[in-house]
């Protein structure tokens, strides 16, 4: 007579455990997957916000002119995703992406809203700007690889006429889309994309335990001279051919 046999407790314990070293060992790359997923997203959230923040200004004229100018910050609190103006200026050079007038997305992969920052002078729909425009004080936005930055010598990007953030993974110091306020960083580089100062960072990440600090912060901008160029090129309203 023959007899069957089941698995015993051994057998049926060192399978548990080989499955758990294989989930193991999928769980980290998955994540790892799911993380790089969200960058992209974000990356390409950031650049249709540019683009539409550039569509913005070619489509808004000043008032009986032909100059243009680009849309100013969300500071409202709890923001609603419109800009803020007193009169014809901004209410502040620093603040979220009016995500409703310019009718894209309004957060990044992680939930969180995007900052904006921008040099008020480009975005007054009283004067507004045309190819002749230079910038005038107070100094324009600057792109830092450190927040150490010296305002004249800036190491990425200087004439930045504005400049978006997305706070990243770790999300610290952005506004979430249920309009709470996350905890502050910690990092000294995402501190200084938080300050309104018009000096901003943008480099490598780095975790909590590195030397300069906690980063995870993606940023993109858009500098005068391709501004000029894309929203007053030769022969448009702003920027007019000689008469023969």
């Amino acid at each position: 007579m023959t007899r069957s046999h089941g698995f015993t407790l051994i057998e049926m314990a060192i399978v548990l455990v080989i499955i758990t070293i294989l989930i193991g060992g999928l769980a980290m790359p998955l994540s790892a997957q799911i993380q790089a997923r969200r960058i992209a997203e974000t990356r390409q959230t950031l650049q249709e916000a540019r683009e539409a923040l550039l569509g913005y200004a070619m489509t808004h004229h000043v008032v009986a002119g032909t100059n243009h100018y680009l849309p100013c910050p969300d500071t409202d609190n709890p923001p609603d995703g419109k800009e803020n103006r007193i009169g014809t200026g901004c209410s502040g050079q620093s603040g979220l992406l009016p995500w409703v007038d310019l009718g894209i997305a309004p957060q990044d992969a992680w939930g969180n809203r995007l900052h904006y920052g921008v040099v008020t002078q480009f975005a007054d729909a009283g004067s507004g700007f045309s190819a002749s425009t230079t910038l005038r004080p107070p100094d324009p936005i600057v792109i830092c690889t450190t927040h150490t930055c010296n305002r004249l010598s800036p190491d990425v990007a200087n004439d930045v006429v504005f400049v978006l953030v997305s706070h990243g993974p770790n999300g610290w110091g952005a506004s979430n889309i249920n309009g709470t306020t996350l905890a502050a960083p910690t990092g000294l580089d995402e501190v200084e994309n938080l300050n309104g100062n018009l000096i901003y960072t943008s480099r490598s990440p780095t975790q909590p335990d590195a030397a300069s600090g906690e980063f995870d912060d993606l940023t993109t901008w858009v500098a005068l001279q391709y501004l000029l160029a894309r929203v007053c090129p030769t022969g448009s309203d702003c920027n007019p051919l000689p008469p023969p």
